[in-house]
């Protein structure tokens, strides 16, 4: 069957947990963010560097990265796979998304970590 090729999890339940789990990471990253920026309104540039040297919160940013992404993919997939029902246009728009998703994960790996 196409969709159980083309969504993210092995069935409509794996998408929703997924969708639960990295919106609960994304939560807390934008929660640690914003309390970070809030608690040092005189942000500086060594001080966001040295916010980001630091592997554990290298760590943090990678997980939300990841965790965008596997969210994003899944809302696209679902909104595509509700609303488009030409097949051609419908994979045209989901290649796209994929594309542009891993492009996002790639782009934000090398922004991170230097590579």
């Amino acid at each position: 069957m196409v969709t159980s090729i083309t969504s993210f999890g092995r069935s409509g339940l794996y998408d929703w947990m997924i969708q639960r789990v990295t919106a609960v990471v994304l939560l807390a990253f934008t929660v640690f963010m914003m309390g970070y920026m809030l608690l040092t309104p005189d942000l500086d540039y060594q001080q966001w560097s040295a916010l980001f040297e630091c592997t554990s919160m290298r760590i943090f940013t990678l997980l939300a990265l990841l965790s965008m992404a596997s969210h994003a993919w899944i809302g696209m997939w679902s909104i595509s796979t509700d609303y488009i029902k030409p097949t051609g246009i419908r994979f045209l728009f989901q290649a796209f998304c994929g594309l542009l998703t891993f492009i996002y994960v790639v782009w934000g790996i090398q922004i991170l970590w230097g590579v």
